[in-house]
């Protein structure tokens, strides 16, 4: 079991003053009210029969839109100093759908919590397609219409979500949203999200922004072996999930032989993407096992990856794993930043997690506990190595609708009854509140 926070003997360590404490959602796995927005890729993608597990819909969710003002008293009891959340650009393209963000953003603010809005969270407008250029262009007019209505009052911005899982999963394998199966021809999915985040940029700074970041995915890439095939597997899933989608932010480059593979004018293009950045943001799991390709289908972490892929993936052994079989690697968070400082030196920004968590089901959710307080540790040592950390969200609130898992995987730190709409808080909900108050 975890220790208690406030155990004198074994304290989580103090973190520095200003240090934002925060929880995270998005808006297509919590909102639902699917009948006050347009549809969205994920719409489209539940309604195909077996796209989702057990066969659910975010049409309800946790139906935050109509029970909101109860979830930000819950924010305001966790003591959290920051909610991010999404913001649903299908819901903004319908009348009144912005109604619902100013009414959000002005509960939070009297509750004491800063609203920090994320803009792309994988729930695409149905008509729009990630291949199509257009779509960036559209996507900065999208997010020059929120911060007109929304700027006064919200300061902190996150351009996208995860644009590698989006890319990987919903372009290339095809298991979440839109269900293609691309494979390396995903390629300009991955490009256009990039330059959809540096036009993004340049809307907020149009508009005064002046604390702006992007939630990029990211975790150590382990060898299978010291074998030359393992390595250069290893290093090429590197470049794929990681240096892929965080050097042209920060170096403004793409890694080698890989700009070349990109649509359109691509040097202009970079510098558009490689605005420079206030933060960045880093969304953390768990690292990655990874070795020469099989010539087998894998399943794994509940996606199946296909045979023709140049690495495989390859279990992590002798760890603990949450209820969704992930591992727990803690130690992996303080590698990846460390990493990270060591590589981008000074071209890295200071740096927030903006997710971290686990699925574990109950309400005594001791492994979820155990889990946040490694990996707060762990946020610790990195600090204390150099890294300039100046937040940390957890995943997530509430439990939620888990894209293709659908209502099979539990996140949250409140429990929710699909059927009756309870929240409920967890074990881990007290614990995390228990932290919040130790650091003051």
């Amino acid at each position: 079991m975890a220790n208690d926070p406030r155990d004198a003997a074994h304290p989580i360590p103090q973190f520095p003053a200003g240090f934002l404490w925060g929880v995270s959602t998005s808006a297509h796995q919590i909102e639902g009210a699917a009948d006050k927005r347009e549809p969205s890729v994920w719409d489209t993608f539940s309604a195909e029969p077996g796209r989702v597990k057990d066969g659910s819909t975010a049409a309800v969710a946790c139906d935050h839109y109509h029970r909101h003002t109860e979830d930000v008293a819950l924010l305001k009891d966790l003591g959290v100093g920051a909610y991010r959340f999404s913001i649903s650009w299908p819901r903004v393209n319908s009348p009144g759908g912005l109604d619902f963000y100013d009414r959000l953003v002005d509960e939070l603010l009297a509750a004491g919590v800063r609203p920090v809005p994320t803009l792309f969270h994988w729930d695409l407008p149905a008509q729009l397609d990630w291949l199509e250029r257009d779509t960036a262009s559209l996507f900065a007019e999208y997010v020059s219409t929120v911060v007109d209505r929304l700027g006064d009052r919200v300061q902190k911005w996150i351009t996208l979500n995860e644009p590698a899982e989006h890319t990987l999963l919903g372009h290339a394998l095809g298991t979440h949203a839109p269900g293609k199966q691309l494979l390396f021809d995903a390629l300009p999915v991955a490009h256009h999200q990039l330059l959809a985040h540096g036009l993004a940029v340049r809307a907020l700074r149009a508009a005064g922004a002046t604390d702006i970041g992007v939630a990029n995915s990211h975790g150590p890439t382990w060898p299978a072996s010291r074998e030359p095939a393992d390595l250069e597997a290893a290093a090429f899933y590197d470049v794929l999930l990681n240096r892929l989608f965080a050097e042209p932010l920060l170096l403004g480059e793409y890694p080698e032989g890989l700009g070349e593979l990109m649509p359109g004018d691509v040097a202009a293009d970079l510098k558009i993407i490689g605005e420079p950045l206030d933060w960045y943001g880093v969304n953390y799991y768990a690292p990655t096992r990874v070795g020469a390709p099989q010539g087998t289908e894998i399943e794994f972490g509940g996606i199946t990856m296909p045979a023709e892929l140049p690495f495989s993936v390859r279990e992590i052994e002798d760890v603990p794993v949450t209820d969704f079989g992930w591992p727990v690697v803690p130690e992996g968070l303080t590698e990846l930043l460390t990493t990270f400082k060591d590589r981008y030196g000074d071209r890295l920004p200071p740096v927030v997690i903006t997710e971290n968590g686990c699925s574990y089901e109950g309400v005594d959710d001791q492994g979820r506990i155990a889990y946040l307080d490694g990996h707060i540790r762990a946020l610790h040592r990195a600090l204390e190595a150099g890294v300039d950390v100046r937040g940390y969200f957890v995943w997530s609130l509430l439990d939620n609708f888990e894209w293709a898992e659908g209502y099979a995987r539990r996140f949250g730190l409140v429990h929710v009854d699909y059927a009756t709409q309870t929240r409920t808080p967890k074990a881990s909900y007290r614990w995390f509140r228990d932290v919040l108050r130790a650091q003051g």
